[in-house]
């Protein structure tokens, strides 16, 4: 994978790359398996560069884990380029292996599809969905490209829970695990903090609200609606509400910055067909 970058201002290539926010672990590995080029000529870390200069980066090539199976299931693309590949995650498959879904996870579909597109990268999850739940998930595909998206990205979700919202809120109530649980979490004072926000969009003898997610904790939209007294529908972990074969939940948008292009990115996927019916939007 190669990226490259204009000099606006001389300086050490190596100052250069810095202001890039390439750390000196991946220069590292740069200078060992990769190169650096200006204007197409390799270069070591101490040339000076100049205004105009093109700078290129060839990352060090990666090997996915050897406990990864590529996966043949379908991949539904929202945006690809060569630093990234977002996609439209359907609910009952897993971000990741695990020991109960060791395969078929939306991580090794992606790989799968990077081997056949003759992608150089392995995909990298930057942002991670319950199995149950649908939506956005962006994938980076190098590890430096991971690193630089450790930044703010804007979260925004689809719900339907039980009973009616007040027209807007915020809960901010700390969440852990629930002792006797590897999986359940709970709000407690000596929780991790957590805060989401949201706006309702709908009220029936249900309601539907556009969540927006201020910090990432495991399952923190389901834990905080329950904490408020409106567990999401089809939620049999936080609630008992057996309408829906899933909980309601649909990572519907996310907007970050692009980690080369510096660019904002906007990424919408559609309410899936198995949700539409309580979440008409």
């Amino acid at each position: 994978m190669e990226l490259k970058f204009q000099v606006t201002e001389q300086m050490l290539l190596r100052t250069f790359l810095a202001e890039q926010s390439i750390s000196k672990k991946s220069l590292s590995a740069i200078k060992l398996n990769g190169a650096l080029l200006v204007n197409g000529d390799k270069k070591t870390v101490r040339a000076t560069v100049m205004p105009g200069d093109i700078v290129t980066v060839r990352l060090p090539a990666e090997t996915p884990s050897a406990s990864l199976v590529p996966s043949t299931g379908p991949l539904t693309i929202l945006y690809e380029d060569e630093a990234l590949c977002i996609v439209n995650k359907p609910a009952g498959v897993s971000t990741m292996p695990s020991q109960l879904h060791p395969h078929d996870s939306l991580l090794e579909r992606v790989l799968f599809h990077f081997e056949q597109t003759g992608t150089t990268g392995i995909p990298h999850i930057v942002t991670r969905l319950d199995r149950q739940t649908s939506g956005v998930v962006i994938f980076a595909k190098h590890q430096l490209i991971h690193h630089w998206m450790t930044g703010i990205i804007d979260k925004l979700y689809l719900c339907a829970v039980t009973g009616q919202l007040p027209v807007r809120g915020t809960i901010d109530l700390p969440i852990r695990r629930k002792s006797e649980s590897i999986i359940e979490r709970v709000t407690a004072p000596d929780g991790k903090p957590a805060l989401t926000s949201y706006l309702t969009l709908i009220r029936h003898d249900y309601s539907v609200a556009l969540v927006r997610l201020h910090t990432g904790r495991t399952h923190q939209i389901r834990v905080h609606f329950k904490a408020i007294g409106h567990p999401l529908l089809g939620d049999t972990l936080y609630g008992t509400d057996h309408s829906l074969k899933r909980q309601a939940l649909h990572a519907f948008q996310v907007t970050f910055r692009h980690p080369v292009t510096k660019q904002i990115m906007t990424s919408q996927a559609p309410v899936p067909h198995d949700l539409s019916f309580v979440i008409p939007i």
